[in-house]
């Protein structure tokens, strides 16, 4: 009951400080399992992209998160885990772990997921270079549809090193669905996924 509580006033709080405008422009939402990739330039986005989703896609589909980030404080990993349920992932890894395997286990459970390709939060206007994860994840699951995001302004609203929110319109604009063609290199995939993101700024 206290994690739904939480969800419900998170929402509005986030409606009322961005606005929280979802802009389906290339596909519309829909219940089937889908990989969401964006841009990624503020710890808000995991919740500014969750408050864009429908109630009935909320349910079904999970953000991925910084462990070392997200469970630093008991209340950190309480709303992460009890109201966003999230996918914790680990940044340092050792030799023998599959940083994937979190993902793996949601996508093999039927969950959608969000994904930001760059790994880590960007300081410039274009996202930095994706990493493989998305590729690999595209070829194991090809049934997913993946989605690209593109997250705007909401860097403005928490920027890097503060913890006070501030009132900024923002908005998530998504994209037409891709997928990896024939013998496509991961190399190459992951410029036209980025592209992809890019592209839906000028929306």
């Amino acid at each position: 009951m206290r994690a739904k509580l939480m969800s419900y006033f998170l929402l509005g709080l986030i409606r009322l400080l961005t606005g929280s405008q979802a802009r389906w422009y290339g596909c519309p939402p829909k219940a089937e399992q889908r990989i969401y990739f964006a841009n990624h330039q503020s710890h808000a986005d995991l919740v500014m992209i969750w408050a864009a989703l429908p109630k009935e896609l909320r349910n079904v589909t999970r953000a991925i998160a910084a462990r070392d980030y997200w469970t630093q404080t008991p209340f950190k990993r309480w709303i992460t885990s009890a109201v966003f349920n999230v996918i914790y992932v680990s940044r340092e890894r050792t030799a023998d772990e599959d940083p994937l395997e979190p993902l793996l286990e949601a996508l093999n459970n039927g969950d959608s997921i969000i994904l930001f390709p760059e790994g880590t939060r960007g300081h410039a206007g274009d996202p930095q270079a994706f990493k493989a994860g998305l590729y690999n994840l595209a070829l194991r699951f090809p049934q997913a549809v993946l989605v690209p995001a593109w997250i705007n302004n909401v860097q403005h609203v928490l920027p890097k090193g503060e913890v006070v929110p501030v009132p900024v319109l923002c908005s998530v604009t998504f994209g037409a669905p891709i997928a990896v063609k024939s013998g496509e290199a991961c190399k190459d995939f992951l410029a036209r996924a980025r592209e992809c993101v890019m592209a839906l700024r000028e929306v």
